[in-house]
């Protein structure tokens, strides 16, 4: 089981416009959001439900997740890279018969938003 942990980010207006990055001194590019919408579409509606159904249906791999949310497999695997990207959920490699699959795991308990104006 992987500890879950508070994921910070934070919005900061600068000139007329939004910046966004993350605190814990890890590099600003793991978070190169270019505004607002990026945030808006990484926190949208479907991802929402990506990781409500990890919580409450425990898929056994991205397959079994694009099944239960009754999407198309490609358009689940690229919402889950960029989820595991930003550090929200975590594949986990289970190896069955002669296969490996990937198996998502959330790994954050909180997001918290700052909007520092």
């Amino acid at each position: 089981m992987v500890k879950k942990k508070t994921r910070e980010i934070t919005i900061k207006e600068s000139k007329g416009t939004f910046s966004i990055f993350k605190k814990s001194g890890i590099s600003k590019k793991d978070y190169d959001f270019s505004g607002v919408l990026a945030l808006r579409q990484l926190l949208s509606n479907e991802k929402a439900r990506i990781l409500h159904t990890i919580k409450t249906q425990n898929p056994k791999s991205i397959y079994d997740l694009a099944k239960k949310l009754n999407r198309g497999f490609k358009s689940v695997n690229d919402d889950i890279k960029l989820l595991e990207r930003f550090g929200f959920i975590e594949l986990i490699e289970e190896k069955t018969k002669n296969r490996i699959r990937h198996k998502p795991e959330i790994i954050v308990d909180t997001i918290t938003i700052h909007l520092k104006v």
